[in-house]
């Protein structure tokens, strides 16, 4: 028997005080650049047992402009941008081509916190791409050879027989490039950083790309 859906969203909890230590956010006190911010976040998220905390959503738009999203890792953040990775031929390479903006999000509830940034993206050379792929792991070479990302499938045995060439082929030649591998980065435009509250009074701190440097603004939650 299927469960009663609006019986279990109603029966659900948000930030369960058995699993959720909501932390105060001092504006005032925040740097004045959103990275080192993000970076002591994402410390925080990963020491207080957050599960992948360097998984993320991205969000593009296809031709139409037709949004998609899916969950990403994060593989790097500086000032070149906060980066991903992916074919080029897959769909979400495919939509930042033709549309080279996206959105990126990352959800810790263990600490009631958000991050949302966006901004333009771009790509990294061949160079770097080839050496973010091959710095992760067998399995990640492997996926990256089986290739064909978004093509439609024609059976599971087809993947399964193409994967475990994949994984052969990696394990043999663990330096073998993968030409539509493109590492890419967003350059944000905003970053926001969003701590809740246990009495709904949640901190909205939103960083805004100006001239100048980085504008920072409380926003009403």
């Amino acid at each position: 028997m299927e469960p009663d859906l609006h019986e279990l969203l109603r029966s659900l909890r948000v930030w369960d005080p058995a699993v959720t230590a909501l932390r105060p956010l001092d504006p005032d006190a925040a740097p004045a650049e959103p990275l080192p911010l993000f970076a002591r976040w994402l410390a925080q998220a990963a020491a207080a047992g957050q599960a992948e905390p360097h998984s993320m959503s991205l969000a593009t738009a296809d031709a139409e402009g037709l949004p998609d999203v899916r969950i990403v890792t994060l593989h790097g953040a500086d000032d070149d941008g906060w980066s991903f990775a992916t074919h080029a031929h897959s769909r979400k390479g495919g939509q930042l081509a033709g549309r080279p903006y996206a959105a990126l999000a990352f959800y810790w509830p263990v600490l009631g916190r958000q991050v949302r940034v966006r901004g333009p993206v771009g790509t990294a050379t061949a160079e770097e791409a080839q050496a973010d792929l091959h710095a992760r792991s067998t399995g990640a070479l492997a996926a990256a050879l089986t290739g064909r990302q978004s093509e439609v499938l024609g059976s599971v045995e087809e993947l399964t027989r193409a994967s475990d060439g994949a994984w052969e082929r990696a394990r043999r030649e663990p330096g073998t490039p993968v030409p539509s591998w493109t590492l890419y980065r967003l350059r944000p435009d905003e970053v926001e950083f969003f701590q809740g509250d246990d009495r709904r009074r949640h901190v909205r701190l939103r960083y805004r790309r100006a001239a100048g440097g980085w504008v920072r603004e409380l926003l009403w939650p």
